[in-house]
């Protein structure tokens, strides 16, 4: 992709080629292990590309109602939805879209038991094993004190009457090693139940697409886990289905001094790329080094009010001169669906390149879509 062959910047570019690759992978996958796998739309939500996905992956997750609508219009497959809690006036409309429900509660399931049975889902339990794998707590469903999921404490053993699946979701970006300790904690805790379910949902955080993970290991995993069990498996990857299929293109605006050379850009860490602020991380740059590494070091930063708009500290072989264009790396995921408009930043363009190379723009956004979000 040659940056300077866009017209607009800041813009997201997705890469046809890259994101077909994550699916054949994820599928691959799919088809050794007997599983089914879904699009966690949460991560990515670029419907224009569901007909890509929806020949690979076997439908879509859904966190609530309108990623609900989105699934079921625009993928048309298996459309499972879970909530920390579901709203008493969107839970109608809610089970009209969905094949499967996951309740984050027994006192839930009590509430919605008879409209969900009546419409003929498969409603499931979400549970928390209660076995951290990780160190970030702000992304740890695991954490002492998480909202998410029933703990083995809490199980209503007696309230299972009807239920089909339990669910759980415990890992980000990680590799099957962290799956395999998380399975030996929820069969400890739950595999008592499990003969009476007829499908168990693994949730997401599987980085399957990433090159060094074990997708052997997975498959035995999963065909292990299902010939102990005999449920059906479910997996929802989120970032495993754009990891590294997406960039984010921006333009130097003004280079100032302050200790340190700061090159403003017409993209923001805080608008268009919260992670680098939320999680935090350093987004790759393509051609880029760590500070020092090269001859020229700057702080890439924003251009909103906001004094912490900084994306980080990088070194060029050039110097930077207002004009010049940079690309983010592994943008297509979360950065797309949790962008703003804070200061009235315009929203990135969503460009396509497609396999043969050409650029298609998808959506450009205007004041129009800024000021309709206020009134």
């Amino acid at each position: 992709m040659n940056a300077f062959d866009l017209p607009h910047t800041p813009c997201y570019v997705v890469d046809e080629a890259r994101l077909t690759e994550n699916l054949r992978i994820l599928r691959d996958v799919a088809d050794r292990a007997g599983c089914r796998v879904l699009l966690a739309q949460k991560a990515f939500s670029m419907y224009a590309l569901y007909g890509l996905v929806g020949r690979y992956l076997d439908g879509t997750a859904a966190s609530g109602l309108y990623e609900a609508r989105l699934g079921r219009e625009e993928m048309g497959r298996e459309n499972h939805v879970f909530a920390a809690a579901f709203r008493p006036d969107e839970i109608d409309e809610i089970l009209s879209l969905c094949d499967h429900i996951i309740f984050n509660s027994f006192a839930e399931w009590r509430r919605y038991r008879e409209k969900t049975l009546a419409a003929g889902v498969s409603p499931g339990i979400r549970v928390n094993p209660a076995h951290s794998t990780q160190d970030r707590a702000i992304y740890d469903p695991c954490a002492p004190g998480s909202r998410l999921g029933v703990t083995r404490a809490a199980f209503r053993e007696e309230l299972l009457d009807g239920v089909e699946g339990l669910h759980f979701h415990t890992l980000c970006e990680q590799n099957c090693d962290a799956l395999e300790a998380t399975l030996a904690a929820f069969e400890a805790d739950f595999g008592g139940f499990l003969p009476d379910m007829k499908w168990v949902n693994f949730g997401g955080g599987h980085h399957i697409t990433r090159p060094d993970y074990d997708c052997a290991g997975l498959v035995r995993l999963i065909r292990d886990f299902r010939a102990k069990y005999g449920v059906q498996v479910y997996l929802e990857p989120g970032e495993a289905v754009a990891l590294n299929a997406g960039f984010l293109v921006a333009t130097v605006l003004d280079v100032v001094e302050n200790g340190v050379s700061i090159a403003i850009l017409d993209a923001s860490a805080a608008c268009h790329m919260p992670d680098v602020l939320e999680m935090p991380y350093r987004p790759p740059l393509r051609g880029a080094g760590q500070p020092g590494e090269k001859p020229c070091t700057y702080r890439l930063a924003g251009p909103t009010c906001l004094a912490g708009d900084v994306i980080g500290d990088y070194s060029f072989d050039a110097p930077l001169h207002p004009g010049d264009r940079l690309v983010f790396e592994d943008m297509a995921i979360y950065t797309m669906v949790k962008n703003n408009t804070f200061n009235g930043m315009p929203l990135p363009d969503i460009v396509l390149r497609k396999a043969d190379g050409s650029l298609q723009t998808v959506r450009r956004f205007g004041y129009a879509d800024f000021k309709s979000r206020l009134s």
